[in-house]
């Protein structure tokens, strides 16, 4: 019920302000294929949590790319026709994404995916859209994507997100200006947690940092005694984890049965492990247990960023956990396909990053459509950043929030001056 009406006032809040907004908003300073279901009309599918470890922000991921339909649409839609959104559980769990997938390009012939959510959950399904959709994840960091995304798609994989070889150093610049200089890591034991572990450790040690342990437990595990038991065997003066939800909370249940409580240790996380009701998840009778915990993120709104998103977005009452990523992801996906003059997804995926290189600066969907139905070369100026520095299919910078939970549980996030910019 909470999602239907969220995603409902999303639209009525684009609907009757998109016109005003994002159609007058100024653009800033500046300057074939034969895969898939092409058909000349423009199928964009939500790949999204619905159930599993990532379901408790499944809002934040689905109503900014309902957001962005709705601006395309107003504007006009794409190759003269309104955009379509269809939209499929991820599971957060690759058996139950890969038979979402099979739906959503065959009954539904989905032209572009947006999502999934995990990394883990990516890498299970890359096979399943090679040659066949444009795949675009806002929420996706490990770095195995980043050779094994456009390899095994066929070259139709893009991320907004920055991979976590940029949030490593900005977490652990996080924990060593707070003073911090013999600490354990402990992650999930899969791409994501192993890769952001390693890129931790990595530049802990270059900050003149110990590293006390570094643990990847098993995030199906039903007991974690052991992992916090070698994780703080060496005396540690701090603790991250990297985690989801559900298994992150276990983890931390676990570290203040040890007498390890974010009120007396210093116990660090990441985006993983950011959602406003985590303290529930914790402990359901006093939710302030984990007051005091914190970590990074990738921003929500990185200094230096204007769009009129933020304000649409902020209407909704929704967490922006990588809300601004998706965004970015779905205009840009629609953005290929001006260019393209086609949704078929190879041609898509060629245009991709051009619009992210041009000469014109935009930052509304309407303004750069007109530009490239001009003929003139674009770059997009997105929610998420300004794309300064973007590679062949994910960003090269990253910029963070430096975030903690407040006595009653929710997330309270530094402002700009406390972001961290890495890349």
């Amino acid at each position: 019920m909470r999602r239907t009406r969220l995603l409902q006032l999303a639209s009525v809040a684009t609907v009757t302000c998109l016109a005003a907004v994002f159609s007058a908003a100024p653009a800033g300073a500046g300057g074939g294929g034969g895969g898939g279901n092409a058909d000349g009309r423009l199928m964009i599918a939500h790949l999204g949590p619905e159930t599993g470890d990532l379901s408790g922000i499944i809002e934040s991921l689905r109503v900014p790319v309902q957001i962005a339909i709705d601006e395309i649409n107003a504007a006009g839609g794409v190759l003269d026709g309104e955009v379509t959104l269809v939209t499929g559980d991820d599971g957060t769990d690759p058996e139950v994404a890969s038979q979402t997938i099979d739906r959503l390009l065959t009954s539904d012939q989905a032209d572009a995916i947006i999502g999934p959510a995990s990394s883990a959950t990516a890498l299970g399904i890359l096979d399943k859209v090679r040659n066949k959709a444009l795949m675009c994840s806002g929420s996706n960091t490990a770095e195995q994507l980043t050779k094994d995304g456009p390899k095994k798609t066929g070259g139709l994989y893009f991320r907004t997100a920055p991979p976590d070889k940029l949030q490593g150093p900005a977490l652990a610049e996080a924990v060593l200006s707070d003073g911090h200089s013999n600490v354990a890591i402990m992650t999930r034991n899969d791409s994501y947690g192993v890769g952001f572990g390693k890129a931790i450790a990595k530049a802990l040690r270059q900050g003149g940092a110990q590293v006390a342990a570094n643990v990847a437990y098993r995030a199906d595990g039903d007991n974690f005694d052991a992992d916090v038991e070698e994780a703080l065997e060496n005396d540690p003066d701090a603790i991250i984890v990297i985690g989801f939800l559900d298994d992150g909370a276990k983890v931390i249940q676990t570290l203040i049965e040890e007498g390890r409580s974010p009120a007396d240790f210093p116990i660090y996380t990441a985006d993983g492990m950011q959602d406003s009701d985590f303290g529930e998840t914790v402990d359901p009778q006093n939710p302030a247990v984990v007051a005091g915990m914190g970590g990074t993120a990738p921003a929500a709104a990185p200094a230096g960023v204007e769009s009129p998103f933020h304000d649409v977005f902020a209407a909704t009452g929704v967490d922006p956990i990588f809300s601004a990523y998706y965004y970015d992801c779905t205009i840009l996906t629609a953005l290929a396909a001006v260019k393209a003059e086609s949704d078929d997804p190879k041609d898509m995926a060629k245009a991709f990053t051009e619009n992210l290189k041009g000469e014109n600066d935009c930052n509304t969907f309407a303004t750069c459509k007109d530009l490239l139905l001009d003929g003139e070369t674009i770059h997009w100026r997105g929610a998420s950043s300004n794309f300064d520095k973007f590679g062949k299919n994910q960003p090269n910078q990253g910029v963070y929030d430096r975030w903690v939970y407040d006595p009653d549980g929710s997330v309270n996030t530094g402002d700009a001056s406390q972001q961290i910019a890495i890349g």
